[in-house]
């Protein structure tokens, strides 16, 4: 299945990323904890290459916490610092400004030896849409300073915020790249809900989600959905888990795109247990 999105206003993100950037000392990338690679955005690492870089794992509460450590010790061996948070929980929070000022120290130093008086150091959040952005600043700020949504794309414009620890934080719209090379790359970000379900086929991907668990945890299908024996098609079990929830329509007939979107939502709020769509290579 092809997804392609990459709307006008994402372009503009891009721009405005690139405009901004000379604005900051540190770029913080946030990516969804459970797809570390797929939620990756090459270009994010091509105009931030000569900024100090900090990954955040967002939304880790989410993910499968043995993979999570992998992908921070992947990360490390690859000399990006990198942090996993919860921001809807205020997790783990507290250390991003700390790492934040320890990656200015240079800048700060060089202003101090040319007897200036450093200004606090600053950082710009960027990541693709609805990996928790706003929750997340909101969560930094300790109040709600933006817009937030469980839609993609609700961040409208950039705007300056102080956080704790003497640090000031550019927050800008998500950017998404116009192309996914691997398809698989574009079912994970529908499956966690990056993309909006308006352009992507919504029963293909939770047929395509429900394969995945039935491989890698099919006792969390069958725990949820009081199932004794999972089918071998993915259709297939989403009829099943669409006559257990009720999801019926005229006829006694099964309606898979709203045991499509049940699934969807089940997976992405938890009720199936804490997933990690994407291993650490090599």
């Amino acid at each position: 299945m092809p997804v392609q999105w990459f709307p006008g206003h994402m372009a503009r993100a891009r721009r405005l990323v690139q405009e901004n950037l000379k604005l900051v000392d540190v770029v913080i990338e946030l990516l969804d904890a459970r797809i570390p690679a797929s939620s990756r955005n090459p270009i994010i690492e091509e105009i931030a290459a000569r900024k100090p870089h900090l990954v955040v794992l967002n939304k880790e509460d989410l993910a499968d916490p043995h993979l999570t450590r992998m992908w921070l010790q992947w990360f490390s061996a690859r000399g990006l610092p990198a942090l996993a948070v919860d921001s809807a929980r205020k997790k783990d929070l507290v250390e991003v400004p700390v790492q934040v000022k320890r990656l200015a120290e240079n800048k700060i130093a060089s202003l101090v030896a040319r007897g200036r008086r450093p200004p606090p150091p600053r950082c710009m959040v960027v990541g693709i849409p609805n990996v928790g952005k706003s929750s997340f600043i909101n969560a930094l700020a300790g109040s709600r300073v933006t817009r937030t949504g469980n839609r993609p794309g609700v961040t409208r414009g950039p705007q300056w915020i102080r956080l704790a620890g003497e640090v000031e934080l550019l927050d800008t719209p998500g950017v998404l790249w116009p192309k996914f090379e691997d398809p698989r790359v574009g079912l994970k970000l529908a499956a966690t809900g990056a993309i909006k379900e308006e352009v992507f086929d919504v029963e293909e991907v939770a047929a395509w989600l429900v394969e995945w668990l039935r491989q890698s945890s099919p006792a969390s299908l069958k725990k949820r959905y009081g199932l004794e024996e999972l089918p071998s098609r993915g259709y297939e079990v989403l009829e099943l888990i669409g006559a257990r929830r009720g999801l019926v329509g005229r006829g006694g007939r099964v309606d898979l795109y709203r045991a499509s979107i049940h699934l969807l939502k089940e997976f992405r709020d938890g009720c199936l247990g804490r997933f990690t769509l994407d291993a650490p290579p090599g």
